[in-house]
């Protein structure tokens, strides 16, 4: 008997004809990066989410770390806009979730659904695996060097 592992989009959505949906595995970027980042592209239509991504790919925008933020420093505009200082430009993580979004907005319109008027309604960031590797140091000693891998998943629906 073959147990392979499955794996499943963690929301059901009720109309599958207006939706699109699109996920990645094993995204070679640590789990704290994404999560921050896909906590603001939740509810934006998809030409938003990709400008603001190729925006903050370019460097040019910085995002707020509102959970993992120890030792961060703080950003210009940050405080303006989201009300809060502390931020970031996590420019590979934009790029990783830039080709989701891409993948996404083919995935509708090979639907027949106007990307214009889909939404994100859904987007997870779930923690991948890990590859443990171990540096050789000086006097018998070791040091660890870690790869961290996240899954992401996105729904988009299109509105009426």
């Amino acid at each position: 008997m073959n147990k392979l592992p499955t794996w499943h989009y963690s929301v059901k959505v009720e109309d599958e004809d207006r939706a699109a949906k699109a996920m990645i595995w094993d995204a070679p970027i640590s789990y704290k990066k994404v999560v921050e980042l896909a906590r603001l592209l939740k509810g934006m239509r998809l030409d938003e989410a990709e400008m603001f991504l190729e925006k903050i790919a370019s460097g040019k925008e910085a995002i707020p770390l509102r959970r993992y933020h120890g030792k961060q420093a703080h950003r210009r505009g940050l405080a303006d806009r989201y009300k809060w200082p502390i931020g970031r430009y996590p420019v590979k993580a934009a790029n990783i979730l830039l080709k989701l979004i891409k993948n996404v907005k083919n995935n509708a319109e090979t639907k027949g659904l106007e990307t214009e008027k889909t939404k994100i309604v859904h987007i997870a960031v779930h923690k991948g695996r890990i590859l443990k590797r171990w540096m050789p140091r000086a006097f018998g000693r070791s040091s660890p060097k870690f790869r961290h891998y996240c899954n992401i998943e996105i729904i988009a629906v299109e509105e009426e």
